[in-house]
């Protein structure tokens, strides 16, 4: 990466910039939907995981869905007509978005300054109000509205895929 990445600050900076409210919380670091399940308690709306996932000709892909979704990456990646999907290491999660494993975000997009990922969202993620994410970091969660999500991504100079997710659900 050829630039520093966003700290959580200026994140916040850039939501405030872009009139995007937001709210965060702050709690242990946590690195599994079970650990951040488990620490949340009653915090509304839709809880979210993000996929870093690289394909077999290198293309890059962050999908983000419900925390309980299962994915068949098999499928999904059949699905988009994309090649075979594997997870994207950790060296080049941080060089391409700027965020280390265990705080994989679409907030981290305003780090892929190239436009080198595509984003799939989960059509069932935008049907929560508010959806929580790390904020680059998993010592905090901050939660906006769906409409505000799609408005940041478009920020960042990504244009969404939506996508059923539930499509390629493993039997």
């Amino acid at each position: 990466m050829p630039f520093p990445p966003l700290t959580p600050n200026q994140l916040f900076a850039r939501l405030d910039a872009l009139g995007i409210a937001h709210r965060t919380y702050s709690h242990p670091p946590v690195f599994t939907v079970a650990e951040a399940a488990a620490l949340r308690g009653a915090l509304p709306g839709g809880h979210c995981k993000s996929l870093f996932l690289k394909d077999k000709k290198a293309g890059l892909w962050l999908a983000v869905v419900l925390e309980e979704r299962q994915i068949d990456l098999k499928q999904f990646a059949a699905a988009l007509g994309a090649p075979r999907f594997s997870f994207g290491s950790p060296e080049l999660l941080h060089q391409t978005l700027g965020v280390r494993p265990g705080s994989v975000t679409p907030f981290a997009l305003a780090n892929d300054r190239e436009g080198r990922v595509t984003v799939v969202l989960d059509r069932a993620t935008l049907e929560h109000d508010p959806l929580n994410y790390h904020p680059l970091e998993n010592d905090r969660t901050t939660a906006i509205s769906p409409a505000d999500l799609l408005r940041f991504i478009s920020a960042c100079g990504h244009q969404p895929c939506i996508f059923d997710f539930a499509a390629v659900a493993p039997a």
